[in-house]
């Protein structure tokens, strides 16, 4: 697991892995963004990274396995994440906007208050995921297994759960707009819906 050592310049965000720094405050952060999407793109495995704070366009994670990571407050534009595997990964306020994580194999994630636009989980293992307090707009998590995962308080709005497992799956407090449940086993799941 990722050590959290607070940046050096007093900001309290999350020092960069390999630096005093957070990833605001390092001299040259384009070079570090080139350097962490080197070291991705070498390693299929990747354990203990902490880039809090970066932004990540077109970049192609597909296969990936990560491992105790921290993306706490990332941004990612069109990325691939098809078919990755991600482990106790911690991506709180993060922001997606068009990416895939197609027939992706995700358990024990945290994206707490982070924001999904036009992404696709389609085909998915999303196990004991943690979505509270997201914004998921225009999002397919389709023909996808969301055992105990938590939507609580999340603000969802063209969401597709077509042929899902929800069992155990929790929406309390959560706003609904346009959302399918087609196919899916939806008694299994606790809803507690607050009107929009």
């Amino acid at each position: 697991m990722f050590t959290i050592n607070p940046c050096a310049a007093g900001c309290g965000r999350p020092s960069v892995t390999g630096y005093n720094l957070c990833f605001i405050h390092l001299a040259n952060p384009e070079q570090e963004n080139v350097r962490i999407c080197a070291y991705i793109k070498k390693n299929n495995t990747i354990k203990d990274l902490s880039v809090s704070g970066m932004r990540f366009e077109k970049k192609d994670f597909s296969g990936r396995h990560f491992y105790g990571c921290n993306f706490k407050d990332t941004s990612f534009i069109k990325c691939n994440f098809t078919g990755v595997k991600f482990r106790m990964n911690f991506f709180d306020f993060a922001e997606f906007d068009k990416c895939d994580f197609i027939k992706s194999d995700i358990q024990f994630l945290s994206f707490a208050g982070a924001g999904f636009n036009n992404c696709n989980f389609t085909d998915s293992e999303i196990i004991h995921v943690n979505f509270e307090g997201a914004t998921i707009k225009n999002t397919a998590f389709s023909n996808s297994n969301l055992y105990n995962s938590r939507f609580i308080s999340a603000d969802m709005v063209k969401a597709s759960f077509v042929n899902c497992n929800l069992k155990r799956v929790h929406y309390g407090n959560t706003k609904q707009d346009d959302i399918y449940f087609k196919s899916s086993n939806t008694a299994e799941a606790m809803f507690e819906m607050e009107e929009r």
